[in-house]
């Protein structure tokens, strides 16, 4: 290995976690090179405005870059745009491009996030090749279906969970015919209590947006031409035309490079509480890892900017032998309409569910509890509830069930003074 591939590290990735990473390497002392190397041709990129404003057309995209060229090129971080990296040879310390080229590697980081969950219906991957077709993941995805929104088209949206509802919102704010169709009895059934999917069902049916739940998708209806998608098939036999048709029904992490270069994996590529994998010259950050939280006591993939970029901290750390544990409380936010739902924790298993305000107020908090302690929260337009709960859940403090739900008194005020 030559004096400058014993000093590289090379970063697989350019989202949220691997621009984090590259930064950070350098602020946490790293002189060798550095080098982010992204599929996609852009500077890495804020993701969540996709789904939300920038779809809503209320923001622009040179708004979008998480950080301008400038300070990749103050920090010294070379940036490889729109290559895709085919192979890592562990034994040589090697990473193998599709390009051809061959990258020598001191400390090599996978960052790959992850990828829309596919639609597995007989017509899909034709339906793929369709102009109308669309999952949601990437700028260029969403610069596609922005150029397709039109007042009187008729949208119907497969999934509904965060993607989906934010695309509902955008698009019926912009005129168009919405439907959105759920395979679960309620919308957010995987992440929020009945109360919340209530609450949300409720804000779109008034914003005009159709939904059903219950519901399968089983096929898609391509027309004549089979260049675009004419309908979506249900399996109850109901047939829903459709000039546009957006899915989001979850995502896979992108593991396939570790996997195939013998790394752990389960459910996201295994890292420890430093992102270190089982190689010990490889990390791993981001959507794409399945990582020990000690604050929730179990291993998790969590697909959240926060944790991508507090991960990516703690990797930057570790490979300049800084042993910073990640231990934080998951957080996660959608918006829709006028409303900020802001959620930290993870509601699973909850056995108490206690409101606090009112949900015709449009300000009001879920806290869920297990065994007497705040294990989630779910905030709507209450970015006070929201702090106190990650309080609450990080340092264990406890409150009374009546505590939560009395709206006459400020969370704060009933919380001790924070630890220096």
């Amino acid at each position: 290995m030559t004096d400058a591939a014993s000093s590289t590290a090379l970063i697989i990735g350019a989202g949220h976690a691997g621009g984090e990473l590259a930064v950070s390497l350098r602020n946490e002392g790293w002189s060798g090179r550095i080098l982010l190397i992204g599929e996609e041709a852009h500077l890495p990129y804020h993701r969540p405005p996709l789904s939300k404003a920038y779809l809503a057309g209320s923001v622009e995209k040179s708004s979008l870059s998480i950080r301008p060229q400038a300070a990749y090129d103050k920090a010294n971080v070379e940036i490889l745009s729109g290559v895709r990296v085919e192979a890592i040879d562990r034994a040589n310390k090697r990473v193998q491009l599709a390009d051809g080229r061959s990258l020598a590697y001191a400390k090599l980081v996978i960052a790959t996030g992850g990828r829309p969950r596919p639609l597995a219906v007989p017509q899909a991957k034709a339906a793929e090749a369709c102009s109308n077709f669309h999952y949601l993941r990437t700028l260029d995805d969403v610069e596609l279906i922005r150029s397709q929104l039109a007042p009187g088209k008729r949208l119907v949206i497969v999934g509904g969970g965060y993607i989906g509802l934010e695309v509902a919102a955008s698009a019926v704010q912009q005129g168009l015919q919405v439907q959105v169709l759920e395979a679960m009895p309620r919308v957010l059934q995987r992440v929020t209590a009945a109360e919340l999917s209530a609450y949300y069902e409720r804000k779109h049916r008034e914003a005009g947006v159709q939904i059903r739940t219950n519901v399968q998708v089983s096929d898609l209806e391509l027309d004549a031409s089979g260049q675009a998608v004419s309908a979506v098939l249900c399996s109850d036999g109901t047939r829903i035309p459709a000039d546009l048709v957006v899915v989001g029904i979850g995502l896979l992490a992108n593991t396939e490079l570790a996997a195939a270069a013998g790394l752990a994996v389960d459910n996201g590529i295994l890292v420890n509480e430093y992102a270190q994998t089982s190689d010990p010259d490889i990390y791993a950050a981001g959507d794409c890892t399945n990582h020990p939280n000690a604050l929730l006591g179990r291993r998790l993939r969590l697909e959240s900017v926060p944790n991508a970029l507090e991960q990516s901290r703690c990797a930057a750390a570790a490979i300049n032998g800084k042993l910073k544990a990640y231990a934080s409380v998951p957080w996660f936010w959608s918006d829709q309409y006028e409303l900020k739902l802001k959620m930290v924790g993870l509601s699973q298993d909850y056995q108490q569910l206690v409101l606090r305000g009112t949900p015709d107020s449009d300000s009001f908090s879920a806290f869920y509890l297990k065994d007497g302690k705040v294990i989630a929260a779910d905030t709507v337009n209450r970015p006070q509830d929201f702090m106190a709960a990650k309080r609450l859940i990080a340092e264990g403090i406890v409150l009374s069930a009546a505590q939560l739900a009395d709206d006459s008194k400020p969370l704060k005020e009933l919380l001790p003074p924070p630890t220096a």
